[in-house]
């Protein structure tokens, strides 16, 4: 499996939710299989994104295309858009 993962502290949740990550500049939606968003407990502002993709590939093309996109100007980036790879993971 391959993500994207990013950790970005938005300053207003739900509005960043609602007129930036949902309105998909970047077409997260054309591009990857789904992705999963988590929020600080300490600061719910504070978000930690993971986008599931088919290959390394499309992956890096959807993080070109979000990084032209100019989307990342409008948060604070804590952690830069970075493809990975699972290398573990097991379920208890």
């Amino acid at each position: 499996m391959t993500h994207l993962l990013a950790h970005f502290d938005v300053g207003d949740f739900d509005t960043w939710k609602r007129k930036t990550f949902d309105q998909d500049p970047a077409g997260r939606q054309q591009a990857a299989k789904g992705h999963v968003i988590a929020r600080s407990v300490d600061n719910p502002n504070e978000v930690f994104i993971r986008v599931e993709f088919d290959s390394a590939e499309q992956a890096k093309a959807f993080r070109e295309r979000l990084m032209a996109s100019g989307v990342l100007d409008r948060v604070t980036v804590k952690t830069p858009p970075t493809v990975v790879e699972v290398a573990d993971q097991a379920t208890y």
